[in-house]
Parts: C-alpha cells; structure tokens; sequence
C-alpha cells in the first residue's frame, strides 16, 4: 500500500490535479472535486473512488451526464488513481450534493427519447444545470436564428394582470431582452397598441409555420425547467 493511499481515509476531501483527463470521455476534468468514498486498486495502482461536491456537480455539462446516462455509467462518482488528486479542504456540505442532485434530475427530463427533449438538449447542452442566466442566453440565440419575424400568436397562458388575456391574437415583432424571472420578452402588437410580453405565453398560430415548434419547445422547457 502507498504512502498516498496512508495519507487518504474515507470521507477526505480531494481535488484533481491539473490536467488529469476523464477516463471515460476524455474530457479535462482538472480542479474537479469531492470525497472520498472508498478505495480499490486497478491493474496494481491505488485507485480512489471520489462522490463528487455540489460545486462540481453543479458545473458539470450536461453533455457529461448524457454521455455517463447512455453508457451506463454514474457520473455522481469517478475513481482515479491516487497519484491524480491531492488532499483539499471541503466546500460544501452533504446537503449541498444532495440540493445538487435534485437540480440535476429535474434537467436530466431532457435526456430521454423523444424528439422534443433532444431539440432542448441541443439547446442547452453544456450549460451547467443551475446557470438559467447561461439558458436564458442560448434560448435567445437559437430562436434568434430559428424565428422569422414579424409572426402571429395567440397569448395560451391565463394572464392575471395586464391588459392581455387568453386568446388574444397578437404580431410579435421581435425578441426585447431576457428577464430573469419572465424569461424571453418579445416585442409584439395588438391593434396600434405596442407591449412587451413573455414569449413562454404564446403559441404560434399557424402550426405548420417554421416558428411553431421552437416556440413550443421553449415554452416546454420554460414550464419545466
């Protein structure tokens, strides 16, 4: 047994040295940390078993946790060499992994089968979980790119305030900015009257229209996210 494998127990908090590589996707995965969970050898090496932190979690690109989902593996956990990591102090508590796992399931709904959930992934694929400011940004670029405007909606959404209401035909003119509570804001008329309205409210009214499904798509994901 090494003097690195002595100098490392179960429940230590551990980070990867620079440039270590996943083993399975290749990818950089240097400052990554976690705890140390238990302890194997692999071909005659030490090896280290490592439930990564909240912060790491948190970080992690999807693309990561879709690729360990398809392959069968759980990406909760990685073992490592013990020559890969050294001994840190921990950054965040159980509570924290546990917090950031739940915020991981509720994304992880993207990864399944149908096409809808394959559209938002390419949507958000690598953004970390918890950045809604980075999916808010990507949401605008793609539908930047994917709408052509002017176009006609219908407001789908029940309004409690405003002077809008459901079934309200509008001409949406344009994207106006992002807010971090409504989401996308689209410019659109109604009549000569101009507002500014949350795009997650509408539905394309012409559903053969190339606006239709990325509108849709994003509504989806806006109600679920």
């Amino acid at each position: 047994m090494s003097k690195k494998r002595r100098n490392l127990k179960i429940g230590d908090s551990v980070v990867v040295k620079p440039g270590v590589k996943d083993p399975d996707t290749g990818g950089d995965i240097s400052g990554w940390q976690g705890r140390v969970s238990d302890f194997d050898e692999y071909e005659g090496e030490p090896t280290v078993m490592i439930v990564w932190d909240s912060v790491t979690l948190k970080n992690m690109p999807l693309s990561v946790v879709e690729f360990s989902e398809e392959e069968g593996l759980d990406w909760r956990v990685m073992g490592l060499s013990v020559n890969d990591v050294d001994l840190t102090s921990a950054r965040d508590t159980e509570k924290d992994v546990e917090k950031a796992l739940a915020e991981i399931d509720q994304h992880m709904r993207w990864l399944g089968p149908d096409e809808e959930d394959k559209r938002i992934q390419k949507v958000l694929d690598g953004i970390a979980p918890h950045d809604t400011t980075k999916q808010f940004r990507a949401w605008k670029k793609y539908l930047r790119e994917k709408l052509k405007f002017p176009f006609e909606a219908e407001v789908h959404e029940y309004q409690d305030r405003g002077p809008l209401r459901a079934g309200d035909r509008v001409n949406v003119k344009g994207i106006s900015l992002v807010d971090d509570h409504y989401g996308i804001i689209v410019e659109l008329m109604v009549g000569r009257r101009r507002y500014d309205f949350p795009l997650c409210d509408l539905e394309v009214t012409d559903q053969q229209s190339a606006n239709y499904q990325p509108v849709k798509d994003y509504a989806i994901w806006f109600a679920n996210r």
